[in-house]
């Protein structure tokens, strides 16, 4: 006789890990938007340190971390929610806001953990095709909210597609949103995106919104993916509460901490990774377009590139790794036909460009 496990375990959507981690060195990993650039070394430092008084528990409020952020944004200690990563939030709000009976929205092809809230829940979920542009439909997307629905999720910049939309339009969209109804708005690749403007821009919504909650990550622009630290600025302490209610106590590890709060006093150095980036993207972007590929207008550290018009792009994903190069197909993504490239080094940029000229010559 085997176990039984609940009927949510059957519902819920393996969720789609990249292969290559086994290749070696010398495999171009892109992925996971990942960022190339490592840790500065006085984060590093920090994260040892915290390790000397590992046979105690961290502070359960995280407030050296929660403290710097408030001073870095000026929102709060009360409104603002750490996460194991961004991701630990989303699944601890569709652990405290969904129920049999809600609903969920969000865009489709989006962030690939978003399906996973309905499925835990047993909530509905409804998901709204972009637009041309793979760009969310705002209109649309707030057509579909009832009384039923709890929580709307907007991905900006959209992981996978790479484009954002203007602050504008998020604002419109929060005026038709009811005050009941939780918006986040997913803000993980901020950072890049011209398009949004810079880290500050959207701060304003969070006082004339009190349901709308911002999220952001350490693992992408400050290059701490490994250690897992998320945070959601809210527009009222709610959410934060909500979430902490749901998740075991001490869900960030004092290094993760202590790297992260680090990792904020060098905000020159992110601007430095941020305009590197922009370059890679620029010039990666136009590489591909001269080869009549289309790419979507990226505002994020990747690229949403269509490979295959047959909609397969498994024979391409599978070519590059064989090339050494490990992408994301969009057929896991939900945008079958594409890849999701990071933009790396330098030479993982010209790997990944070598590569796929010899499988579309």
């Amino acid at each position: 006789m085997s176990l039984e496990f609940a009927q949510k375990t059957k519902r819920i959507p393996v969720y789609p890990v990249a292969a290559g981690y086994d290749l070696g060195a010398d495999v171009a990993m892109l992925a996971s938007n990942e960022t190339p650039f490592t840790p500065l070394e006085p984060v590093v430092e920090a994260a040892k340190h915290a390790l000397l008084g590992s046979n105690r528990y961290p502070d359960p409020a995280y407030m050296p971390l929660r403290q710097a952020l408030c001073d870095r944004y000026r929102i709060p200690v009360e409104r603002i929610a750490l996460g194991a990563g961004s991701c630990d939030l989303i699944l601890s709000a569709g652990d405290a806001l969904l129920e049999p009976g809600a609903e969920v929205i969000y865009g489709w092809p989006a962030f690939s953990v978003y399906p996973h809230l309905a499925a835990a829940s047993g909530a509905r979920a409804i998901e709204v095709p972009l637009n041309g542009d793979a760009e969310h439909d705002l209109d649309a997307i707030a057509a579909e909210i009832t009384v039923a629905t709890r929580l709307v999720l907007i991905c900006n910049p959209n992981n996978p597609t790479s484009t954002a939309l203007p602050l504008e339009a998020i604002t419109a969209f929060l005026e038709k949103v009811p005050a009941q109804v939780c918006v986040i708005l997913d803000e993980a690749y901020v950072e890049f995106s011209l398009t949004v403007g810079d880290p500050y821009a959207s701060l304003p919504l969070l006082d004339k919104y009190p349901n709308l909650v911002i999220l952001r990550t350490f693992s992408k622009v400050y290059g701490l993916a490994a250690l897992r630290v998320g945070y959601g600025l809210c527009g009222s302490d709610s959410f934060r509460v909500a979430v902490d209610q749901v998740r075991q106590p001490f869900y960030l590890t004092a290094a993760a901490q202590s790297a992260a709060v680090e990792a904020l006093k060098y905000q020159d150095e992110v601007e430095r990774r941020v305009v590197a980036t922009v370059a890679a993207r620029t010039a990666v972007t136009e590489a591909l377009r001269n080869r009549g590929l289309w790419v979507a207008e990226s505002d994020a550290n990747f690229l949403w590139v269509r490979v295959a018009d047959d909609g397969d792009d498994v024979p391409i994903v599978t070519g590059l790794r064989e090339r050494g190069v490990v992408v994301r197909g969009g057929t896991a993504l939900g945008g079958p036909g594409h890849v999701r490239v990071t933009l790396g080094t330098p030479v993982e940029n010209q790997q990944f460009l070598d590569a796929l000229a010899e499988l579309l010559p």
